[in-house]
C-alpha cells in the first residue's frame, strides 16, 4: 500500500519523465516539420532532367540542376583538400606539443572562429582570392568554406587525440620510437575515426552555407571548367530560384533544397555510423 508521499514522488516522477519525453518531440518537430514540407513541394520536381541537365533560360520550363550537385561536391572537396590538414596539423600541436599558454590563446581564437558569421567568411574570400585573381572562380568559393572548416576540425581532432590513453604515448617512448612516429602512427591511427566523423561534421556544417558562395564563387548556368571560372553550387541555385519570378524556377528550388538536406542527411547519418563503430571497438 502506497503512502500519500510515496504516491507523490511517484506521480512527481513520471510528470518530470513525460515532461522530458515532450520537450524532446518538441526539439525534433521543426526538423520533421521542415523535412516533410521539403519533400511534399520539392519531391515531384526530382526527376532524370533535374540530375542531368543544364538550367534552361529564364521562363523556360524544365532543365535541371546538375551543374549546381557537381559543383557543391567540388567545392566541398576544395575546402577538404584546402582545411583538413591545417585543422588536423593545429589539432595535432594543441593535443601533443602546444604548450598551455600558447595552447589556451589558440583554442580560444579557434572558438571565436567557430562563431564568426559565414557571410564575414565571404567577405574574406573575395578579399583574398576574388580581388587578387580578377574575378569570381571556384577556387574562392573553396577558399572560402576552407576557412569555416579549419578552427570546427582543429578543435574537433584535439578532442579527439587528448581521449587517446597517454600509455599509448608512454610505451612508444619506451621503446625507443621518436614521437612524431608516436603521433602519426599510433596516435592517429587509434583516433582515426573520431577524425573522420569531425571531418564530416565540418561538411555538412559547410554544404548549405550560402552567403560566402555569393561573394566568392558567384553561380554559373554552365559546367565548370576550371578553377579560375565561376561555379554553380546548389544554395546558390536554390537562393536565385527561390526568388524567381517563374513558377517552374520556384519548382526547382523546392527540389534543390531537398537534394541539398539529402546530402547533409547522409553526411550527419555517416558520422553516426561512424560513432556507433567507434564505441563498440
Amino acid at each position: 500500500m502506497l503512502t500519500g508521499y510515496a504516491r507523490y514522488r511517484k506521480f512527481k516522477s513520471a510528470f518530470m519523465s513525460g515532461l522530458a519525453v515532450v520537450c524532446a518531440l518538441l526539439v525534433v518537430l521543426p526538423l520533421i516539420l521542415v523535412f516533410f514540407h521539403l519533400v511534399r513541394m520539392g519531391v515531384t520536381s526530382l526527376n532524370w532532367n533535374f540530375f542531368t541537365k543544364l538550367p534552361l533560360s529564364a521562363g523556360e520550363e524544365g532543365g535541371g540542376m546538375a551543374n549546381a550537385i557537381v559543383g557543391t561536391l567540388e567545392l566541398m572537396g576544395l575546402a577538404l583538400v584546402m582545411g583538413v590538414p591545417i585543422g588536423l596539423l593545429g589539432g595535432i600541436y594543441l593535443s601533443e606539443y602546444g604548450s598551455e599558454g600558447m595552447g589556451s590563446w589558440i583554442r580560444f581564437g579557434a572558438d571565436v572562429l567557430n562563431g564568426v558569421p559565414s557571410i564575414v567568411w565571404g567577405l574574406v574570400g573575395f578579399t583574398l582570392a576574388v580581388t587578387r585573381m580578377g574575378g569570381y572562380s571556384a577556387f574562392a568559393g573553396g577558399l572560402a568554406l576552407a576557412f569555416i572548416m579549419i578552427p570546427l576540425v582543429l578543435r574537433t581532432t584535439e578532442e579527439v587525440l587528448v581521449l587517446v590513453p597517454n600509455a599509448y604515448r608512454e610505451a612508444g617512448l619506451a621503446l625507443g620510437i621518436p614521437r612524431w612516429k608516436i603521433s602519426l602512427n599510433i596516435v592517429l591511427r587509434t583516433a582515426f575515426k573520431g577524425i573522420v566523423t569531425g571531418v564530416l561534421l565540418s561538411l555538412g556544417r559547410i554544404a548549405g552555407e550560402t552567403a560566402p558562395l555569393l561573394f566568392t564563387a558567384l553561380g554559373s548556368p554552365l559546367w565548370n571548367t576550371s578553377l579560375k571560372e565561376p561555379i554553380a553550387a546548389l544554395p546558390i541555385q536554390v537562393y536565385f530560384y527561390a526568388i524567381s519570378p517563374f513558377e517552374d524556377q520556384n519548382r526547382q528550388a523546392w527540389a534543390g533544397a531537398l537534394v541539398l538536406i539529402l546530402i547533409v542527411f547522409f553526411l550527419s547519418a555517416t558520422v553516426r555510423v561512424l560513432t556507433s563503430w567507434r564505441k563498440k571497438s
